[in-house]
């Protein structure tokens, strides 16, 4: 019996994959505190996704998923950091104000191409602004890994792939060449 590629098993959890012009489109905001309705639905249709997602694949890095994962065109995204006591990030109208000099390069995959991972160079530190339900502006200060995963989904709402930022020259490698799995990223101290 042949093993179920990781993108197949993706895509039957609901993943939209690499391919469809969705993941290559700007998503739009929503109106808040008017759309908060249309918000919470989208919310709680991520977070059911992602736990779908987590039943099916561990994420020793964390995990996160945006809306046009699942085929939806608005700009939202959950994320659930790799500690185990950490709260689930939420990210409604998110964008990034501010990014630290320093950075680094670290694999990531996406379960939108889940076969391959690819070596992404990104802020080690990242200021968001999102929008509360109530329509308020938040901002929030990302460091290391879980600015890493937040710039992720953000990608994805502004319609960009990791592969869209990685170095050029550099190419995706076939996830059996991946030799990191079940490790979080690995940072000086």
């Amino acid at each position: 019996m042949d093993e179920v590629r990781p993108s197949e098993q993706m895509r039957k959890l609901g993943v939209v994959q690499v391919g469809a012009p969705i993941l290559g489109e700007s998503t739009r905001p929503f109106d808040l505190p008017a759309e908060r309705d249309a918000a919470e639905r989208v919310v709680e249709n991520l977070f059911a996704s992602m736990e779908r997602i987590a039943q099916a694949h561990t994420f020793a890095k964390g995990m996160g998923i945006a809306a046009p994962q699942i085929g939806i065109a608005r700009a939202a995204a959950v994320v659930q950091p790799a500690e185990s006591d950490a709260s689930a990030v939420v990210l409604l109208n998110p964008r990034v104000t501010d990014v630290s000099e320093e950075t680094d390069e670290q694999y990531e995959g996406c379960l939108s191409f889940f076969d391959v991972r690819g070596q992404v160079p990104r802020p080690l530190r990242i200021t968001v602004e999102t929008t509360s339900l109530d329509g308020a502006t938040v901002t929030t200060v990302y460091q290391r890994g879980q600015a890493r995963l937040v710039q992720h989904e953000i990608d994805h709402l502004d319609g960009l792939l990791y592969t869209d930022r990685m170095r050029s020259g550099v190419l995706p490698i076939r996830v059996e060449e991946y030799r990191q799995t079940g490790r979080d990223w690995a940072y000086e101290s």
